[in-house]
């Protein structure tokens, strides 16, 4: 019982911290200074080898997005929930929402194209600005260790691999 308590109080502490830090963007710049990001040696960056028209591009968000048939993220777990959503690129935007509490998603719930352009990319892709959108995937972006380790190892590579199944040339990685 005491570590349930000990769990739902990180929640709900991190969710009033979102919260804070949602109405005071100063205060947030000041904590993110302090923050340790994880760092790499290389990044992979690899530069796009065909015009726009051509490429295949996906969406992937770290905004708890989820069609309303799949299984929330997990938001009792205080550390986070390094799983992910494959969301398909024909699904209608009103099938989709949020499940992410640390983070203000007021305005993204009004218009999910804010925080998730899927009618933006399937529109330019109907255009023929972009070759073609294929599924996207959605993570929680609030994932701390333990969990950090799974989604390093495991979901993230995952996902890469269905990424690279699909042909996808370049992905649009919108951030909570």
């Amino acid at each position: 019982m005491t570590g349930d308590w000990r769990n739902r109080s990180l929640k709900d502490l991190y969710r009033l911290t979102g919260q804070i830090f949602s109405q005071l963007p100063a205060l947030a710049r000041l904590w993110g200074g302090a923050y340790r990001a994880l760092s790499f040696d290389t990044v992979p960056f690899t530069p796009l080898r065909k015009p726009l028209a051509e490429a295949r591009f996906a969406l992937v968000t770290t905004g708890g997005v989820h069609r309303h048939d799949q299984p929330p993220f997990d938001m009792v777990d205080p550390r986070g929930d390094p799983t992910y959503r494959r969301i398909p690129a024909d699904t209608p935007v009103a099938d989709l929402t949020i499940t992410h509490d640390y983070y203000d998603h007021t305005d993204a719930e009004r218009d999910l194209n804010i925080l998730f352009p899927l009618e933006l990319m399937r529109s330019l892709a109907q255009r023929g600005i972009i070759g073609s959108l294929a599924d996207c995937y959605s993570f929680m972006g609030h994932i701390e260790p333990p969990h950090l380790e799974t989604l390093l190892r495991q979901t993230a590579p995952e996902v890469a691999s269905f990424l690279k199944q699909e042909q996808v040339d370049a992905i649009l990685l919108t951030p909570a």
